[in-house]
């Protein structure tokens, strides 16, 4: 599983035009799940995620997590993590987790992330969407559960 966790002012997810997600301060997080993962797998990365100590304190070091700060999250669902650019110029995904699993670890993941974070928004799976953020620092951050 991968996330790229983007530190935001604020960000939004648009589909058909309309804004389905949006946040304020907090993270905007792209997930990537490959077929190897599973619930412990997305347990695991939420923990960390959600732990991260990112947010600038009273010194001006990255030193509070996002409950610390009343952060929010915005959770995008993104196969494309997991492009295989080895071979030629055409990226391939044959990494890239199932839909129907990867679906179902997004679902649960958002639901996870729920009962930790008052503010929890989300894309929608499988479709065209368009986002929009601020990037705060800029501050971005890759957790691979490769590498945890």
């Amino acid at each position: 599983m991968r996330f790229v966790i983007q530190r935001v002012k604020h960000a939004s997810v648009t589909v058909d035009g309309a804004v389905i997600g949006q946040i304020q301060k907090g993270f905007l997080v792209l997930i990537g799940v490959s077929d190897s993962d599973d619930m412990v797998i997305a347990d695991k990365m939420v923990r960390k995620m959600i732990g991260l100590r990112i947010f600038e304190d009273e010194n001006g070091k990255t030193n509070l997590a996002l409950k610390d700060v009343g952060g929010e999250l915005l959770l995008v669902s993104q196969f494309t993590l997991y492009a295989d650019c080895k071979k030629g110029n055409r990226p391939s995904f044959i990494h890239s987790g199932d839909p129907r699993l990867a679906e179902e670890l997004y679902d649960y993941m958002i639901e996870a992330c729920k009962k930790q974070v008052p503010v929890v928004e989300s894309g929608s799976f499988g479709a065209d969407m368009k986002v929009e953020l601020l990037n705060d620092g800029p501050f971005t951050i890759v957790l691979d559960s490769n590498e945890l």
